[in-house]
């Protein structure tokens, strides 16, 4: 059995950014990426400047952003009944990078950040399913029948973590069962700087974000009757109906009525959206990004969590294999204290979702009052404590006539 000091189970954004870290800190690290080569799968794509201040932080370059990252002036969200308001995210117009929010192409951004962590001194394996966990032990045991036991175990493989599961952590999400589908169409406009979208429709939602290579990802998010006609019409005749119910935009330039036709890359799902935790720590094992808990990709929460996730996974793991007993339940503790209020206004934004009539009563207060709107940019894009959105004044400016 081969051992080792830390394995990470996955090599997304999660796994990559903790490998990096602790690599940096002269740990032995070992990556395990279940797929053999990059492939698309349902994820998030728009996020706001504080994620690619993260990415830097990671070593990456302005050459590296420029390959990975598009600048997104605001995203526009946009109700049944046409009320449209504008999220800035902080910017005051310039689309730069740092500065405004971006739309990112994730079959540039994840492998990246892999080579970042090679190059830091970790080992990477890809093709490396896991098939079996032992949490008391440490152990694991994968497809090729190879068998690893390591000081710590972390799951960074996403909301159907197989860490979480085994380690008998995993419980079922707040919210009713909502069901994601992803894919790209050609952009015939690359050049210009423009708004990401989000189209709320009866029983679900539709983001729209330009990304770097000429495209756009389409992600749309159901619930309720949708998802029964995922089951009866496919997810490609589901994908069609809701593009097609997209308004036509001055400054959008694809054609939404056929663009489907036209998509870039197989459609992805993930059923269902939402993933919650009993705890993120066991004596030998850990939780971190995605595989941690997620809740809500209205508020483009996933990018940003799963980075300042392993930022603080990062130095309790160091502690932690230095023989600090406490330090793995102070990464749990201050990951509750960190999203705590994020997960309120997530859960507060769901609410409203589901009430359409009070969803577009709040949306008429954003859109008629900048004040309130840019407050709910800034805590939307994790740019001040989210707390400021569950203050009563706050609350009772958004809901007053």
């Amino acid at each position: 059995m081969e051992q080792r000091e830390v394995v990470i189970v996955g090599g997304g954004p999660a796994g990559a950014a903790l490998a990096i870290g602790l690599a940096r800190r002269g740990r032995d690290v070992l990556v395990l990426e279940r797929s053999p080569v990059w492939r698309w799968r349902a994820c998030g794509v728009f996020t706001s400047p504080v994620t690619v201040r993260a990415l830097v932080r990671l070593g990456l370059t302005d050459a590296d952003l420029m390959a990975v990252a598009r600048p997104v002036p605001a995203m526009r969200v946009e109700t049944p009944a046409c009320t449209r308001f504008r999220l800035t995210y902080g910017d005051n117009g310039s689309a730069a990078f740092g500065s405004a929010a971006v739309g990112l192409d994730r079959s540039r951004l994840d492998p990246l950040l892999l080579e970042r962590a090679r190059a830091a001194g970790a080992e990477v394996r890809e093709g490396a399913a896991v098939r079996g966990f032992d949490a008391d032990g440490g152990r694991l045991s994968l497809a090729d029948g190879a068998r690893l036991e390591a000081r710590l175990v972390v799951g960074c493989d996403g909301i159907r973590s197989i860490v979480a599961r085994h380690a008998r952590a995993s419980r079922a999400v707040f919210l009713s069962p909502r069901t994601g589908l992803t894919f790209h169409v050609p952009d015939p406009s690359p050049a210009l700087a423009r708004d990401a979208r989000m189209i709320v429709f009866d029983g679900g939602y539709v983001g729209l974000a330009p990304v770097p290579g000429a495209r756009v990802n389409v992600g749309i998010v159901v619930g309720g009757r949708w998802r029964e006609r995922l089951h009866t019409d496919g997810a490609a005749q589901v994908a069609a109906d809701v593009l097609r119910s997209i308004p036509a935009a001055h400054d959008d330039p694809v054609d939404w009525t056929t663009a489907i036709d036209d998509a870039t890359d197989p459609i992805e799902g993930a059923s269902p959206i939402g993933h919650r935790v009993s705890r993120r720590r066991g004596s030998r094992w850990l939780l971190v990004g995605d595989a941690a808990g997620f809740l809500d990709p209205f508020t483009g929460e996933g990018l940003h969590r799963t980075l300042v996730s392993a930022e603080l996974a990062t130095p309790a793991i160091d502690r932690h294999l230095g023989g600090d007993r406490h330090a793995l339940f102070g990464y749990d503790r201050a990951m509750t204290a960190r999203f705590r209020s994020k997960d309120a206004v997530s859960l507060l934004v769901q609410g409203f979702l589901a009430r359409p009539a009070l969803f577009e009563r709040a949306a008429r207060t954003l859109a008629e009052r900048p004040a309130v709107r840019e407050t709910m940019g800034l805590v939307m894009g994790d740019l001040v404590p989210a707390i400021r959105a569950l203050e009563p004044r706050f609350i009772a400016a958004l809901l007053r006539p």
